[in-house]
């Protein structure tokens, strides 16, 4: 499946695992929440990069002490209006200081974009069949932002302020 990454479609060269598949020696794999708490230290001194999957009913708080150890968190979206993915990048960014690749999976709507990227994730699973010309359309629709986020591009609220106080 490709992925969108600043805006554009790219080859994702992440693995990921089912619980039961054996632990490749190399290469980037993703796995489970189940599978890290059962498999840590294996994961850990394999050496690989290496991320976890948590379902929307998990929260960052699972992983907070782990996150060292992780290059990636992929968020699943079980469907669009399933919003606490969306709360769980944040938590991520803002809360744990994650500065890994935060990875939005699942039923993702392209009018979703700005949001998934103002809460804090870098890269989006794409469906198949969906091409570049119709995820550029989503990104280019929107270019100011109504609300605050984790990504601190102003808000059209605080552009107004400022427009005022330097007129």
């Amino acid at each position: 499946m490709p992925l969108l990454r600043h805006g554009a479609l790219v080859h994702d060269t992440w693995v990921y695992l089912n619980d039961d598949d054996d632990i490749p020696a190399s290469g980037s794999i993703i796995v489970s929440l189940r599978r890290w708490r059962d498999n840590r230290e294996r994961l850990i001194l394999r050496g690989g990069p290496l991320g976890v999957r948590l379902t929307s009913e998990q929260t960052p708080g699972e992983i907070g002490d782990d996150l060292e150890f992780l290059d990636l968190v992929a968020l699943e979206f079980p469907a669009f209006t399933d919003g606490r993915s969306y709360s769980n990048a944040r938590r991520l960014r803002e809360r744990f200081g994650f500065e890994g690749e935060v990875r939005a999976v699942g039923d993702i709507l392209r009018d979703q974009y700005l949001a998934l990227h103002r809460c804090g994730f870098d890269v989006l699973d794409v469906r198949d069949g969906e091409t570049g010309e119709d995820w550029q359309a989503a990104v280019t629709a929107i270019s100011t932002p109504m609300q605050p986020g984790a990504d601190g591009a102003p808000a059209a609220m605080s552009l107004r302020e400022r427009r005022m106080a330097t007129s």
